[in-house]
């Protein structure tokens, strides 16, 4: 079964990259829709890749003609999807893959609701204050009050955690790596073995460990 949305968010920092990367080398049949940002690239990124990297201007032209099938400003920097991301994956018998932040991801769920949509959360603030500091040493670019409000900003779309259909914890890469793999499975109807491990990842079974992972961002 080919064609099926599945949408990825989580807070910057929080390792989704890494976790969409792993996740495309278990499972096939997985096509990445590559967005469109006006930010500058960072270290190795190249155009085309992790990003097609536009001006505002053009962006903005974009919005105008109804080229994407979401967008937002995040950090003062625009991020969108292009509609035909859609069609490229469809034509090519592949399910969809979009790694998208919280305001995108609204959009897409209110459009296209049979989309699965799944969250990954750090399992701590300091967790996801080191994985961020850690980033910006290794970009070269250390900023108190960019990682400040990156924390400020994950405690925000956590609020959004329940519109999700699963949410999963980033603490151990590769329990991460096979709950997002169980899920993938589970949606396109493969008996595996990995429908337990799926359904732990509700968000309506929230599950103790998620939880607990929640309750760190509430003290």
């Amino acid at each position: 079964m080919a064609g099926i949305l599945f949408i990825i968010s989580a807070p910057s920092g929080s390792g989704k990259s890494t976790l969409v990367a792993q996740l495309r080398t278990l499972v096939a049949g997985l096509d990445f829709s590559i967005s469109y940002t006006t930010r500058a690239p960072r270290g190795s990124e190249e155009n085309g890749r992790e990003y097609h990297f536009t001006t505002r201007e053009e962006f903005e032209r974009m919005i105008a003609a109804g080229d994407f099938l979401e967008w937002a400003e995040v950090f003062g920097n625009y991020y969108g999807t292009a509609v035909s991301a859609l069609e490229h994956a469809r034509v090519a018998g592949k399910d969809l893959l979009l790694d998208i932040d919280v305001q995108g991801a609204v959009q897409v769920m209110r459009k296209l609701p049979e989309a699965v949509s799944i969250f990954i959360l750090p399992p701590s603030p300091q967790v996801l204050e080191m994985r961020l500091r850690n980033r910006s040493e290794a970009e070269q670019v250390t900023s108190e009050t960019v990682i400040k409000s990156r924390l400020a900003e994950a405690k925000n779309e956590l609020k959004q955690i329940w519109d999700y259909k699963y949410a999963l914890v980033n603490d151990v890469l590769d329990q991460a790596v096979a709950e997002m793999r169980a899920i993938v499975l589970t949606e396109r109807g493969v008996w595996d073995g990995v429908q337990g491990v799926a359904a732990g990842c509700r968000t309506d079974a929230a599950s103790p460990r998620l939880r607990a992972a929640l309750g760190t961002f509430e003290r």
